[in-house]
């Protein structure tokens, strides 16, 4: 029987860029229970990397994050720009003043300089806040980068390989996969993104209730000339995004619809409710919807990310919760859980606040 140091469950972004931190040291595995690894959210990302996404305490592993992914040229730059609404000023403002505190680059915007960035917009629109910083992240690039890093370093990288249970023993787990193949490992990594709670459960340990949300997308062609140069537009009272794409728009409602962990798929409500919201927003005509899908993005109850020995199985470790900023904030949330794992000293971000300890069991 194959035996590993470690069998991580999920080949998406999380259980990728932490193989590739692992494998150089020890024997690791990857479980991927589809055909191809980031079938799920890690393929419908529309990611980007802006350090106010995900709120202060997600901030410091997105600033972490940032040296690597521009280093190894997964970023482009984009800006951001969250509007507000007529009333919606003083939002703007403690916006601006929280993420300024952090040191995060984000400048005040009156109306005008926000109609310079958006042609179109409509005179309810007033205010904003501006972070120039933020870049398009080339995910397929990044998870393809993972993925090539953590199989030079000797890791095995197996799809169709759904772990369906775990037992301890002695020496760490014995795990059962489709088909009834079996494997040991000393430590199981849980980086099952939608499924974390349920490889808890086939593990014998109590899930932390993580869920998963739904968070529709459509590509649309435009009527009107996008400018190439838009920002990512972002609305303060998060009922949309949008950003331009090869002359078209990518569109969300910003939708988190609670879901079983699934294939998600769009649904037309949600569709229409997008369309809606842009057209609040722009005097943009749509031509068509070229493209729509849907992604399931999980969190915990507090929306941090969770990463950690669980405190009632210490062989088993959380890599998972990592909502919609698990890609731009990749780099550092590896090295952060490879150094838990190795029980080496971390420098600069604090692991407490990502412990699983903080969570209420399901």
């Amino acid at each position: 029987m194959d035996s590993y140091d470690i069998a991580i469950v999920g080949a998406g972004i999380a259980g990728a860029s932490l193989a590739s931190q692992l494998a150089p040291a020890g024997s690791v595995i990857v479980l991927e229970a589809e055909d191809r690894p980031g079938y799920h959210a890690t393929g419908r990302s529309v990611a980007f990397w802006t350090e106010s996404y995900g709120g202060p305490k997600v901030q410091p592993l997105t600033e972490a994050s940032g040296p690597f992914l521009r280093e190894h040229g997964f970023l482009s730059p984009r800006g951001a720009l969250t509007i507000g609404r007529a009333g919606q000023g003083a939002d703007i403002d403690a916006f601006v003043a929280q993420f300024s505190a952090l040191g995060v680059d984000i400048e005040r915007y009156s109306r005008d300089e926000i109609e310079r960035r958006i042609p179109g917009l409509k005179e309810q629109w007033t205010c904003g806040a501006m972070e120039p910083d933020c870049c398009d992240i080339d995910v397929a690039a990044l998870h393809q980068h993972y993925l090539a890093a953590a199989q030079r370093g000797g890791a095995i990288v197996a799809t169709r390989s759904q772990m369906v249970a775990a037992q301890r023993d002695g020496s760490g787990w014995l795990l059962t996969l489709g088909g009834g193949r079996q494997l040991r490992c000393g430590i199981l990594v849980n980086a099952a993104g939608a499924w974390a709670d349920t490889v808890a459960q086939a593990s014998g340990v109590r899930p932390l209730g993580l869920t998963p949300l739904r968070r529709t997308v459509v590509q649309l062609t435009m009527d009107v000339r996008v400018p190439a140069d838009l920002p990512l537009v972002l609305d303060m009272g998060e009922d949309f995004y949008f950003k331009p794409d090869s002359g078209g728009l990518w569109l969300s409602p910003l939708d988190e619809t609670p879901s079983p962990a699934c294939d998600a798929a769009p649904e037309e409500l949600d569709i229409a409710v997008a369309l809606d919201r842009l057209a609040d927003v722009v005097n943009w005509p749509v031509r068509a919807i070229s493209h729509r899908w849907a992604g399931l993005r999980t969190f915990a109850g507090d929306r941090l990310p969770v990463y950690g020995f669980d405190g009632d199985n210490p062989r088993f470790f959380w890599f998972a919760g990592q909502g919609g900023f698990g890609i731009q904030t990749a780099p550092a949330a590896a090295s952060l859980a490879a150094c838990v794992l190795g029980g080496s000293a971390i420098s600069g971000i604090d692991p407490g606040p990502f412990a699983p300890q903080r969570l209420a069991r399901g």
